[in-house]
């Protein structure tokens, strides 16, 4: 099963897919960011990363896509931006496939560390380790993609409440 991972941003978004077989082996597949420059306009933006997920579907196919469920605590301008661009990438999602899942911060470190508040070296280590990679994953949306789609092969679909 083809599992896609999706770190939402407006500048950045991280992709990481991976391959879980029948036996619950799981494999790297392709991971990266989409970029979008920031003297584009806000909806030039949001093409720019529909245009890109289209594209990176059509080429893996997945089964499955994952995305972070947002959290901000200060910045509202950023907020409301990078929930555009999360719409954006929600709805180019559910278009190609019906099977969106979500997960806080929380859960995907409680998935690959067995602790809530892991540090983000801690993560890219234990993806790493999971993936066989001979490298830390980088940059940052990227490996956090990549934790997102090994958040969801470790997590139950019988017991998992993340449909959206």
């Amino acid at each position: 099963m083809i599992i896609f991972g999706i770190d939402p941003g407006l500048a950045t978004v991280g992709y990481g897919i991976i391959d879980k077989a029948h036996n619950q082996r799981i494999t790297l597949v392709d991971y990266g960011i989409i970029s979008t420059p920031k003297d584009f306009k806000l909806p030039d933006r949001l093409v720019i990363i529909e245009e890109a997920l289209n594209t990176l579907f059509d080429r893996h196919r997945p089964e499955v896509i994952a995305v972070e469920e947002l959290f901000f605590a200060k910045n509202v301008k950023t907020a409301m931006v990078v929930a555009q661009a999360r719409g954006v990438i929600m709805l180019t999602a559910r278009k190609f496939c019906g099977k969106l899942y979500e997960y806080t911060p929380l859960q995907v470190k409680s998935a690959l560390t067995g602790y809530g508040q892991a540090e983000k070296t801690q993560i890219q280590l234990m993806v790493k380790m999971m993936l066989n990679m001979t490298k830390l994953p980088g940059p940052d949306d990227a490996a956090d993609a990549l934790a997102l789609a090994i958040t969801h092969a470790r997590t139950s679909v019988q017991l998992n409440t993340n449909f959206i």
